[in-house]
């Protein structure tokens, strides 16, 4: 009937996709990478806000939204952008996992009596990247910028409230404003006492507004609608639901899933989340994942991952014995942030190369099935769980999965997933508008394609080998998993 846009603003790049408002079907696309200069050692931790919209111009170019009724934005997670009362920009963004911030990260625990606290006050603990730890951060380090600083923005608000012209009225989404550290997804409230303990006093925050709400319309008459931060984004473009988890395979790993409630995590182990349809999505993450099987690649002097994942399939399931606690950079969940990892079980037999190889995806596997156990023991159903990342192609990591879950696990074909959820929820916001869609029901778009692999008569083995895993990590760690 119609097209919409969803555009992307992930840390390095601006990526467009145009669909089918009925079927999803991605009819054209746009890429740009921002114009920022790298620092040395990797991304920069302060980033000029023009930046975005440079790429953005750059990746709509040659009429590529010609014709388009919506659009929906998506963006990095975590992005601060502080602006005076006129609006303009107080000091460049802060984005990405920010180390500056880990001082002032462990100062707001204690401020307001602990984790505990924190977790009771907005569902998660703060860490270095929120937003919530770079105030803090900003208050220290550079008082004039945080006593001119009147509104705060994370990066799709502004980008949204750009493409409308800039008006008086700021906006944001659940989803985007549950990752702040002053937003509480159980009480669908912000903390505004929270933000005056990181930055010393009051200032404008944007107002939440609906899943299926638009944030307005731009002088051309073009939908604009709520937006929200990459990980909602891309869990809403895959078609998640109830019973639905994904991890993410990057050098840490991430476990999340679909959850109707806010979930209260005392131990700081899960960070509650709200998603872009009125949902929730509880994260639990590992800081070792595929950081794991680069160690034992070099370890065993192998040049790629693939001919780590060849060797592994050499061995067997439960690598003759061998087990590695992965914990290679300390560990979040569990909770050892200052331990290291453990390579249990060596005989002589078990001491060749393809089952240390394989004894590596278990681990790393292992470590993420502890992650999604934290999820179960609180009430979150996983039926199907869908694995991202490029590891996740590695046949050593498919043969493994299904087992070590215990559930279906789903490969989706590699897709630029945020913008897809971006185009979604502007098609979902047009429905509503137009009065063709319920702002409870979003649009029904085709799945992602995917490779659906079952555990079926290899779980038993599986679970055998978890519990191998199990027993080795309670002898070592004895009870790292009691609250």
């Amino acid at each position: 009937m119609g097209i919409v846009a969803g555009l992307d603003s992930a840390p390095e790049f601006t990526r467009i996709v145009v669909c089918d408002t009925d079927t999803g079907a991605v009819l054209r696309q746009g890429y740009a990478p921002h114009p920022v200069e790298n620092a040395e050692s990797g991304r920069p931790s302060d980033v000029d806000p023009q930046a975005w919209l440079l790429s953005l111009g750059e990746a709509a170019g040659g009429g590529l939204l010609e014709g388009v009724q919506a659009i929906g934005v998506s963006a990095q997670q975590n992005a601060v952008v502080p602006l005076d009362s006129q609006g303009n920009t107080v000091r460049p963004a802060m984005v990405g996992g920010d180390k500056r911030a880990q001082v002032a990260a462990a100062d707001l625990v204690d401020a307001l009596g602990g984790r505990e606290a924190w977790a009771q006050a907005v569902g998660s603990v703060p860490q270095a990247a929120q937003p919530v730890a770079k105030l803090r951060w900003l208050a220290k380090t550079e008082p004039e910028a945080a006593q001119r600083t009147a509104v705060l923005l994370q990066a799709h608000d502004w980008l949204v409230w750009q493409l409308l012209g800039r008006p008086v009225r700021r906006t944001t989404d659940r989803g985007g404003a549950s990752g702040t550290g002053y937003w509480s997804a159980a009480t669908g409230g912000y903390r505004p006492d929270l933000v005056e303990l990181a930055l010393g006093h009051q200032v404008m925050l944007p107002e939440v507004i609906g899943p299926s709400d638009a944030a307005g319309t731009t002088p051309e008459g073009l939908l604009i609608s709520a937006g929200t931060g990459e990980t909602m984004s891309a869990a809403f473009g895959l078609g998640l639901g109830l019973g639905d988890a994904v991890v993410s395979l990057g050098a840490s790993g991430s476990v999340m899933a679909v959850h109707p409630e806010a979930l209260v995590d005392q131990s700081g182990m899960i960070t509650s989340l709200a998603d872009a349809t009125g949902m929730h999505l509880p994260v639990v993450t590992t800081l070792n994942a595929v950081r794991t099987l680069r160690g034992a690649a070099e370890m065993l002097g192998l040049a790629d991952l693939e001919s780590l994942s060849e060797l592994a399939m050499k061995s067997t399931p439960g690598a003759h014995g061998l087990v590695l606690l992965p914990y290679l950079e300390g560990e979040r969940t569990p909770n050892l942030p200052h331990t290291a990892g453990t390579l249990a079980g060596l005989r002589r037999e078990s001491m060749k190369p393809e089952h240390l190889a394989r004894a590596a995806f278990e681990g790393m596997l292992c470590g993420l099935a502890d992650a999604l156990d934290v999820m179960r023991g609180r009430g979150v159903e996983v039926r199907r769980v869908f694995l991202l990342g490029a590891a996740a192609e590695l046949p050593a990591v498919q043969a493994a999965a299904p087992a070590l879950f215990g559930a279906q696990v789903v490969v989706p074909q590699p897709a630029d997933y945020a913008a897809i959820g971006a185009a979604r929820q502007a098609a979902w916001a047009l429905g509503v508008s137009q009065g063709s869609l319920d702002p409870r029901t979003p649009p029904a778009w085709q799945g992602a394609a995917a490779q659906v692999l079952e555990p079926g008569e290899e779980l038993a083995v599986g679970q055998a080998v978890r519990q191998q895993f199990v027993s080795v990590r309670e002898q070592t760690h004895p009870g790292a998993f009691r609250a």
